[in-house]
């Protein structure tokens, strides 16, 4: 160790690092350092990977890597490294994968790998264990011991293994279609109809327990129901199923009732009581859609949902230079949940004493305890069942509701607050911007896009160095080179802010991004992007993943993102690259379409052409223009308002002219447009001679 009390990791800056940096166990950081002292000395590699938010690897971190007698077991056998999977989605989604084939089980964190120095391949992998046997789980101990025994005792054994484990993981890559093979919306089909068979009709959501948002299915209903809107046979089930998803999230106990925001998800079917960590890259997508949403069905709630979720974001985790934190812990004062929950007496010592009779009816106060002997506040009676029993007005109700909420949200903020980990990262800033991009307009809140634009500004100040992207940023450093992630949910963010608020400059970053991507991620032979750059430090894998998992698929959005900017500026290069990348997935999208809606939804609008309004002309009249489009969930319809002094525009925008002292509209449908539109009665007649989203 480099001193007594503080190891390695005491130099780094990820939050989750720098918890383990007085541990006794002499980690080190991934890098060179570390992997040529385990090739040195001949020792296997201990890899340990989590996040600052996980509760499990909190526990093996108190149980284990904090005992003095545990951590010199470790030193002595093994070269350990620690690994923020945050930092390093490409060293996590690897050995993830890895985990996979070796235990035929699924992964998790902490995950905790045991590897070949020779080769980086893992030769034994689980996730957490305990440091005293128990729950059917060794004692991690004892496991250390016959796990560094097995690698010394049986060299061609663990090298034979590692080369299978290395064959399995190229045979598993995708085999694309064929030039001639015709894409259709047979998968659109497909994936309907799975994604409804996997449905809860009661709660909502998919599965069982635990349950997830998925935020990117429900959106993916959510088009399909607008694409048949105006059909002879409207898919009026899909827009059931994705609002009786979001209102039963939205009254359950994995919403924040008192701070707005989620959580990452529910122990249980019914959305009751979450895993209470709030992460970044789950409120930006569920921003998005409940703002989605909201114009769609018309629903208040919705909107009401969405507004304190930005609210939330804005208050709880925007960083002071624009950026946005990257998640709250769930554990305060070493107990989960402890944070958010109430008891009763608490509760009526707070509020005015003729309130807690209806908080007590609506949040479930007067019923049983639901979590570890305490109250977590779910909707438990609706306000509106509350006001027809008892003849009054819901609205009357509800501000009753809101102000003792304050009151609540007011005596919380003085408990000591889960830890934050404040790393901003390109890819779930991307993702929040996008949401606050899309609630900015659905909202009508101009604060919401401010705030998108400072956050792609500090990104585009702050984690563009040398012309190439990073993925990071934290205590004034920016490091790690940027992830297929990064640039893909950056340029379509970009490209959804562009439509809330003309930026030339945001316009030259996405096509910066497009260009990246191009160079340097993108397979020229068989299609597809790489999750690393082709100039990334090596590892024993380099994959092209396609599937949906917390976040959507990175190769979904880059062609769902390249698609539009194409279109827009009319960069065949771009449609080409699209085109190719839903080639090469085209054969794992038909196997698995609901598992691939990031990739159906670029389909879909490689299918049916995405609709763009170039407005020209006086600002605040264009902006005018912008706004009443906006109004209607139109999916597949991109509104760009660009001043009529705006010179040297690129591309196709270069023919979009501005008329004179008229403000002017174009409507383009992939390569064809419309003749100039010079009121804006003409382009809403135009516009509603089109199906929405078509």
């Amino acid at each position: 160790m480099t001193d007594k009390h503080r190891n390695r990791l005491a130099g780094e800056t990820s939050p989750y690092l720098l918890q383990h940096a007085d541990n006794p166990v002499d980690w080190f950081p991934w890098g060179e350092e570390a992997l040529q002292l385990a090739r040195t000395t001949g020792k296997p590699i201990l890899l340990s990977v989590g996040y600052s938010a996980c509760h499990w690897c909190h526990v093996m971190a108190h149980e284990s890597f904090m005992d003095a007698e545990i951590a010199s077991l470790m030193n002595e056998t093994f070269v350990n490294i620690k690994v923020d999977r945050e930092e390093r989605p490409d060293i996590d989604r690897i050995y993830q994968t890895a985990h996979q084939l070796l235990t035929q089980q699924a992964g998790g964190w902490p995950l905790t790998a045991f590897i070949n120095p020779e080769d980086q391949r893992p030769y034994f992998s689980g996730t957490y264990f305990p440091n005293v046997q128990r729950h059917g789980l060794p004692a991690f101990p004892e496991l250390l011991k016959l796990v560094a025994a097995h690698f010394h005792d049986n060299q061609d054994q663990v090298r034979s293994q590692g080369q299978q484990l290395q064959e399995i993981l190229r045979k598993i890559a995708p085999v694309g279609a064929e030039d001639d093979q015709p894409l259709s919306d047979g998968p659109l089909v497909s994936a309907r109809e799975k994604i409804a068979a996997g449905f809860d009709r009661e709660y909502g959501g998919t599965g069982g327990a635990p349950k997830f948002p998925h935020p990117a299915t429900l959106e993916r209903l959510l088009r399909h129901w607008r694409e048949t809107a105006n059909s002879a046979d409207p898919d009026v089930d899909a827009l059931f199923l994705v609002s009786l998803t979001l209102s039963r999230m939205a009254e359950g106990g994995i919403y924040d009732h008192l701070g707005g925001g989620f959580c990452r998800y529910s122990v249980d079917r019914y959305w009751q009581i979450p895993h209470f960590e709030k992460m970044l890259y789950d409120n930006g997508p569920l921003l998005a859609l409940y703002s989605q949403a909201h114009i769609a069905a018309g629903e208040p709630l919705f909107g009401r949902v969405a507004n304190e979720t930005a609210n939330w974001i804005l208050a709880d985790m925007r960083a002071p230079g624009g950026g946005f934190y990257s998640s709250r812990d769930a554990d305060s004062e070493g107990e989960e949940g402890l944070f958010y929950v109430w008891t009763p007496e608490e509760v009526r010592n707070l509020v005015a004493a003729e309130d807690y009779p209806l908080l007590a009816r609506h949040y479930g106060l007067d019923r049983a305890t639901n979590f570890e002997g305490k109250w977590h506040l779910t909707i438990r009676e609706p306000l509106a069942d509350i006001a027809k029993n008892q003849g009054d007005q819901e609205d009357a109700l509800r501000d009753r509701v809101d102000a003792a909420r304050q009151i609540l949200f007011q005596h919380r903020a003085s408990r000591i607050a889960p830890g934050r980990d404040e790393k901003q990262l390109t890819a779930w800033n991307a993702l929040a911007i996008r949401g606050l991009a899309i609630a900015g307009r659905s909202l009508s809140r101009p604060d919401l896009t401010v705030a998108a634009n400072d956050a792609a500004d500090f990104i585009y100040d702050k984690l563009l160095s040398g012309g190439r992207l990073l993925a990071s940023h934290k205590d004034g450093e920016s490091k790690f080179p940027a992830y297929l992630d990064d640039h893909a949910f950056l340029l379509d963010a970009l490209l959804e802010l562009l439509q809330s608020r003309w930026n030339i400059r945001h316009l030259t970053f996405a096509t910066v991004l497009a260009d990246l991507l191009l160079k340097h991620f993108y397979d020229n032979a068989a299609g597809g992007f790489y999750f690393t750059a082709d100039d990334h430090e090596k590892l024993m894998h380099r994959p092209k993943p396609l599937g949906d998992e917390a976040m959507p698929s990175g190769n979904g959005i880059a062609v769902f993102a390249l698609q539009r900017l194409g279109f827009l500026l009319g960069e065949s290069r771009y449609l080409d690259a699209a085109e190719a990348t839903l080639r090469f997935a085209w054969n794992t999208v038909q196997e698995h379409p609901h598992g691939h809606v990031s990739l159906l939804t670029a389909l879909d609008e490689y299918l049916h052409h995405p609709e763009i309004i170039i407005i020209r002309g006086d600002e605040d009249e264009a902006a005018s223009w912008r706004d009443s489009a906006a109004k209607l969930y139109s999916p597949r319809r991109l509104v760009f308002a660009i001043g009529a002094d705006a010179k040297d525009l690129p591309g196709a925008l270069a023919e979009r002219k501005a008329l004179d002292d008229q403000t002017v509209a174009y409507r383009c449908v992939g390569n064809h447009c419309s003749l100039p539109l010079t009121s804006w009665e003409a382009l809403a007649a135009e516009l509603g001679d089109h199906a929405p989203g078509q």
